[in-house]
């Protein structure tokens, strides 16, 4: 079905020309699903988008061949005309993109950009167009589609416009699906539903698919293949089965030891020590090399190749060149140290103490937009928070986790009528005003669920990291402003360089690095962490969860964790609620609503979780 042979992208950045892409071979059949999985900033994104020939103003293909189809039907993707590419992309290749808020057209409705797709690949037109749309929207999981159909994007959570975008990449029924992280912003009802559709159309339509994910346990249950890149390369290729179970490379083995787990709490993560090298430098050895816990002294000067280990089994690493000595592939990591997890104080009186909140949102209509009537998001919730605690708000998206988040950190005011009480040290944040909430803001920080709608573009990640600590820390001066921020981009994982560059020059996971060092730089008492780690790859968010673990042990800051990861509720949280339609149905300790739920609801929530079985 696909077939691309020695590509290469370059990009042309101001630090030089940067290889995104070195010399990638792959073949996808018929009827598979072939993911490619690795860290932020590896090459996965501009994979796809060199497949689609979407890649930015600065890229280029400098060499290589992808083929699309077979025999009659093969046709040249390089080769073609931009007229003609624009019939195969979204006809013959359809393409869920990884960040919906951005993807989507902001001064469309929905509806219009689902009947788009249809009628420019499919013979439908008009009413019957649109009668598809809704049965897309259906397919998809959207509630009440004939009314959401008419809805602009701002009106729905993160999570159903990535359903409206999924909507849109199958409408014309294409022979093969780029799907880059495609389940990211989805909670895991909505995200078995999806995977499920996935299958069908694949048994139905025979449909290749090109999986982009950071997601194991997905990976796990949807992939015939696996390919793990990294700077640029595929280091890895294998049968899924055999990948998960004997995974050769020490990269492919360290993912699999940084997934966290409810049997990993009180350990740390395995975080990959360092981060992705830049691809502009010429490389001499390994580009793992110098992260690698097994390198030998030649990795560093010696360019591995691609090795057959198996039928269908390669691996580019030196421990299993044909030369390689014996004894290198017992070299191992060492052993992880236990951490004693902190004990939460139930005596204390809480940190944050909701009592009844309810966010109602007005619903205009008409010439003069009048309020016709209110939508409860939120009905009627209640919940602590202890000093040093983790409770994670777990449930269906649209449920309403994200407006009680920001509705406690004061987002809503004016958008929304809000009632109840949010106690902070037992003052209502509902009722402070001026220099008060000020002093509240420094207390109580929010990391967003999509990070790029949430830097201003126009400014510099370090002008980024010091508005806040310039505003809410007025005691620090401009050079301990600076050793601050320099010691926040090290804990995230962050090169230096990066202070001086712009928002839309990162990856979707580096710019959730730096959303988070953003939070951080104020050193708050309680963080509304909101899906903090949904646009991470497995190995920064093990990084990123010790990080804030380490937090937590160190200042006793409380985390209010949204977020729809079951296995990182299992390993961060030490209670948790479960929401659903704007209320709280079930809560207590992590372990007893894990393993004892008494909602039916609770139930079929955990019973919707990927597992990524360990052999």
């Amino acid at each position: 079905m696909l077939d691309i042979t020695d590509l290469k992208v370059e990009l042309d950045a101001e630090a030089g020309i940067v290889r995104a892409i070195d010399g990638m071979r792959l073949a996808i059949e018929r009827g598979e699903t072939f993911a490619l999985v690795g860290e932020s900033g590896c090459g996965k994104s501009m994979t796809a988008l060199a497949l689609m020939r979407l890649l930015p103003d600065n890229g280029i293909v400098a060499g290589g061949d992808i083929t699309l189809g077979q025999g009659r039907d093969a046709v040249d993707v390089l080769g073609l005309s931009e007229s003609r590419m624009r019939s195969v992309r979204g006809g013959r290749i359809g393409m869920i993109f990884q960040e919906p808020a951005t993807s989507l057209n902001p001064v469309m409705k929905v509806g219009r950009q689902i009947v788009e797709a249809i009628e420019a690949h499919t013979e439908l037109r008009g009413e019957a167009a649109r009668v598809k749309a809704i049965d897309w929207l259906r397919r998809v999981g959207i509630p009440e589609p004939e009314r959401r159909i008419d809805e602009y994007p701002f009106r729905m959570s993160g999570g159903q416009k990535q359903r409206v975008m999924i909507a849109i990449a199958l409408a014309a029924a294409p022979d093969f699906l780029v799907a880059d992280e495609p389940t990211t912003a989805l909670d895991v009802t909505i995200q078995a539903q999806i995977l499920d559709l996935l299958k069908q159309l694949q048994s139905e339509q025979r449909m290749g698919m090109l999986l982009i994910t950071h997601d194991l346990a997905v990976v796990a249950g949807m992939a015939h293949r696996v390919a793990l890149m990294y700077a640029g390369q595929i280091i890895e290729v294998a049968p899924a089965a055999e990948f998960f179970a004997a995974p050769r490379h020490p990269y492919a083995q360290a993912l699999l030891r940084a997934l966290p787990a409810g049997d990993r709490r009180g350990l740390p993560l395995e975080a990959i020590k360092g981060t992705v090298p830049p691809l502009w430098q010429r490389f001499d050895g390994c580009r793992f090399a110098p992260r690698c816990a097994k390198a030998m002294p030649h990795c560093a000067s010696t360019l591995p190749e691609l090795a057959a280990i198996g039928a269908a089994h390669t691996v580019r690493c030196l421990l299993y060149a044909p030369d390689a000595p014996a004894a290198a592939e017992a070299a191992a990591a060492e052993p992880v140290a236990a951490v004693v997890r902190p004990v939460v104080d139930r005596s204390a009186p809480p940190l944050l103490d909701v009592q009844g909140l309810r966010v109602r949102f007005p619903i205009r209509s008409g010439l003069l937009q009048r309020t016709k009537r209110h939508f409860d998001a939120v009905d009627g919730v209640s919940f602590q928070v202890r000093p040093g605690e983790t409770l994670a708000l777990v449930g269906e998206s649209g449920c309403g986790k994200t407006t009680t988040g920001k509705a406690i950190v004061q987002l809503l005011r004016g958008a929304a009528d809000i009632e109840g009480r949010a106690l902070l040290d037992g003052r209502n944040l509902f009722e402070l005003h001026g220099p008060e909430l000020l002093a509240a803001r420094r207390q109580v920080q929010i990391i967003f669920q999509d990070p790029f709608a949430s830097l201003n573009p126009r400014m510099r990640v370090f002008d980024l990291l010091e508005e806040g600590l310039a505003s809410l820390n007025t005691e620090l001066d401009a050079g301990a402003r600076r050793e601050r921020i320099e010691r926040l981009t090290d804990q995230v994982g962050l090169r230096r360089d990066a202070l001086d560059r712009y928002p839309h020059e990162f990856s979707g996971g580096q710019r959730q690095r730096i959303a988070i060092a953003r939070a951080l730089a104020v050193q708050p008492r309680l963080i509304v962490c909101d899906e903090p780690t949904s646009a991470l790859d497995v190995s920064v968010q093990a990084q990123i969860l010790n990080l804030l673990r380490d937090l937590q042990r160190e200042l006793g800051v409380s985390y209010l964790f949204i977020t729809h990861n079951i296995g990182v509720v299992e390993y961060i949280a030490d209670r948790i609620a479960v929401m659903r339609a704007g209320r709280i149905e079930e809560q207590g300790d992590c372990d007893d609503v894990l393993s004892r739920p008494q909602q039916e609801y609770t139930k079929t929530l955990l019973a919707a979780v990927p597992r990524l079985v360990p052999a």
